[in-house]
């Protein structure tokens, strides 16, 4: 599909299958459609995901996990797309335990080398009967700034309230903020792929180094430009 505005991946957190996270997804999806833009899921519910072991070397390796999962096949899933959504339930007054473990193993195990998301267009969506929805948007958003994605703001947070299957759907101004997400994100990468054709360059930059990896050199040259 050429002409198609921009490719949009859905991460889902829910481990149930048609609940409100899989139907407000199902609604994303025809949004983007209507944007000539292509929105698919991927469901973790679908894919052999382990928690993080006992190794504990998380942090000082310089390679990806060696452990062996679905986790390598979905990041680089999740670096071909233009955006990324992150869509999950809350469960347990937080975020539900599917995408715990996968934000978890995919951010310290394998984005945090290159950064393969930097640039691209993150948005959140979070469902829930009542209570919480705000600290796990939060928790998304700071994944989505943490690996250097750009966050559209489309007015109020795509929060939902609802409970039993079928109830997303009552909240309104929820679906509506689930639809000026999808429709800034779809025109954000739109303005971003225009550009590079026009000038035939990238629309934004990046040659820092990953935080994690910055040489004794670099710290103390920053050092000595402070004092």
């Amino acid at each position: 599909m050429d002409n198609v505005t921009a490719d949009i991946l859905a991460i889902c957190g829910s481990t149930r299958v048609g609940g409100n996270t899989d139907q407000i997804l199902q609604y994303a999806k025809e949004v983007a459609l209507q944007k000539n833009a292509n929105l698919s899921v991927l469901n973790l519910r679908d894919f052999n995901i382990s928690a993080c072991g006992q190794c504990g070397d998380c942090n000082y390796r310089e390679n990806p996990c060696d452990f062996h999962d679905d986790m390598l096949k979905i990041t680089e899933r999740m670096s071909r797309a233009d955006g990324i959504i992150y869509a999950v339930p809350v469960h347990g007054f937080g975020m539900g335990h599917l995408m715990q473990i996968f934000i978890e193993r995919a951010g310290v195990c394998y984005l945090r080398f290159d950064r393969p998301l930097t640039n691209k267009v993150g948005g959140a969506i979070v469902t829930g009967r009542r209570y919480n929805h705000q600290h796990v948007y939060s928790q998304l958003v700071s994944n989505i700034l943490l690996n250097r994605m750009i966050m559209v703001g489309s007015g109020f947070p795509a929060l939902l309230h609802a409970g039993k299957t079928n109830e997303a759907f009552d909240d309104l101004e929820g679906m509506d903020s689930v639809r000026r997400m999808v429709e800034r994100m779809v025109d954000m990468v739109s303005v971003m792929k225009r550009y590079s054709r026009m000038t035939n360059d990238a629309f934004l930059t990046y040659n820092e180094a990953n935080e994690r990896m910055i040489s004794e050199n670099t710290l103390m040259r920053l050092k000595e430009s402070l004092i």
